[in-house]
């Protein structure tokens, strides 16, 4: 009783309201996964599970990273603060020792009175941020690779880690013969515990597929055949870009069938673009058995859903593999929202308005009626759920290494520093005329104007060193 008295009492003077009232979450990421799905337009994509999701909810076509690689997108998307050139910079970065003391999405949900779980990859680390989970975050067990053949392939890298090819074709395995399998088995079990208490959960589910390497049963592969892969129609480099622009995509190479440098063959092309799909493929499958549990256990008037993956990819465009560039290929990335019929959000919308990863934390406060943090860069994205018309900001502001990015409804402008801080080369696509970002127009008088007002916005908009506040 005196527990209960306590609750209320809390409850009633700090705004937090009861359990009952709370929506769950269900947050699932996808690392690699760029929007190359079937809802989005790709239609030669088999992509079920993620196509029945956008029907529930509203899928956000222009929704960008702030960071094209995997530990500092997801430290930005986590603590809802834009990276800077001291925060935020590579596959390893985290959100505990780049913005110490800021209070994370997780613990955000935990200290209001959620269940907090964590499965599979959410941050790059499994430390990172750990206190903000109600349990010791959990990873599936399983070997990368399961043929001989893959097997026989092992060498070391750079770094004396062993790797085989960029991509396995297991055969006729069940899906938990890999680790997205085994994910989504004891993702379903963890769902249903967390529905038999009585709070409101947050639960995290990391799929790790489509990353490399691009492992998956063959059913998977037998959706794609091999004649029907085809080269982008933009694999060279875009006219009149700075050098900078373009790298040696060094994750790649990493692996036991690439070379260490030059050109990939067509036919080794060809099979990271089936590979890839394939894998993107299995993933959904994942996804799939965890929104069927879903619905078993009628959670569809009490659950919020937020699909994204971490960053885009890029499969041969410009030259291009992996991510780790500011062009559109590798910070375009899939966001799917979808809530409760209740709070007003509208279902099978597809919206062109701007997003930036740093929204989903305010958006997520606003859905579950918690405070926001001080700390937040981010805008929420409400209005939009509400009216896919509707827009809540001009321009989403990303930065890789030495290059910072801008990106409006028709122009992407990015420039590129020395090792000084001194700006250097820069470059400007025009959406309206060159979606695939061919051809840069910086130069070009006609654009003059546009390059002078897209610096100047990036630059107040972009983060700074020590600009991020503490909260709570």
């Amino acid at each position: 009783m005196v527990k209960l008295f306590t609750f209320v009492t809390l409850a009633l003077f700090t705004g937090v309201s009861l359990a009952a009232d709370r929506p769950n979450i269900l947050f699932i990421a996808v690392d690699d996964l760029r929007p190359e799905i079937s809802q989005f337009g790709e239609e030669h994509m088999v992509t079920p599970s993620l196509d029945r999701l956008a029907e529930r909810g509203v899928s956000f076509e222009r929704a960008f990273c702030m960071v094209p690689t995997c530990g500092a997108s997801r430290a930005s998307l986590m603590t809802g603060i834009r990276p800077a050139r001291d925060r935020f910079l590579t596959h390893l970065s985290r959100a505990d020792e780049d913005t110490p003391g800021i209070v994370t999405l997780n613990a955000h949900f935990k200290n209001h009175g959620y269940t907090t779980v964590s499965l599979g990859k959410i941050y790059h680390s499994r430390e990172d941020s750990a206190d903000g989970w109600s349990e010791k975050p959990w990873r599936a067990s399983r070997p990368t690779y399961i043929t001989p053949e893959a097997s026989r392939q092992m060498v070391k890298d750079s770094k004396g880690r062993q790797r085989g090819p960029s991509w396995e074709n297991g055969g006729a395995v069940p899906d938990s013969a890999y680790a997205d399998g085994k994910l989504a088995e004891h993702a379903v079990e963890t769902l249903g515990k967390l529905v038999e208490r009585d709070e409101p959960f947050f639960l995290a589910v990391g799929f790790v597929r489509p990353h490399l390497p691009f492992n998956a049963p063959a059913k998977y592969f037998d959706s794609y055949p091999a004649d029907t892969v085809a080269m982008p129609d933009n694999h060279f480099p875009p006219e009149g870009a700075p050098r900078e622009a373009i790298h040696n995509w060094g994750e790649l190479r990493n692996y036991s069938d690439i070379p260490k440098q030059g050109e990939l063959s067509q036919e080794k092309a060809l099979e990271l673009i089936r590979g890839y799909r394939a894998a993107t493929s299995y993933a959904d499958a994942q996804i799939g058995r965890l929104l069927f549990q879903y619905d078993e256990l009628g959670l569809a008037e009490n659950t919020i859903i937020v699909l994204w993956g971490d960053h885009g990819w890029n499969l041969g465009e410009h030259t291009l593999w992996c991510k780790h560039s500011c062009f559109e290929t590798s910070l375009r990335a899939p966001l799917i929202i979808s809530a409760p019929s209740n709070m007003g959000v509208v279902r099978g919308q597809m919206t062109e308005s701007i997003a930036e990863f740093i929204d989903v934390y305010p958006t997520l406060c606003d859905l579950a009626g918690l405070p926001k943090p001080e700390h937040l860069d981010g805008e929420t994205l409400m209005p939009i759920l509400k009216n896919p018309d509707a827009e809540v900001k001009q321009e989403a502001i990303s930065r890789y290494r030495n290059g910072d990015t801008i990106r409006t409804k028709q122009f992407r402008y990015t420039f590129y520093r020395d090792t000084r801080g001194s700006e250097t080369t820069e470059m400007l696509y025009d959406h309206r005329t060159d979606p695939g970002e061919n051809v840069n127009v910086a130069s070009e008088g006609a654009y003059s104007e546009v390059v002078a007002d897209l610096k100047q916005r990036l630059l107040a908009g972009m983060g700074r060193p020590g600009d991020f506040r503490k909260s709570e």
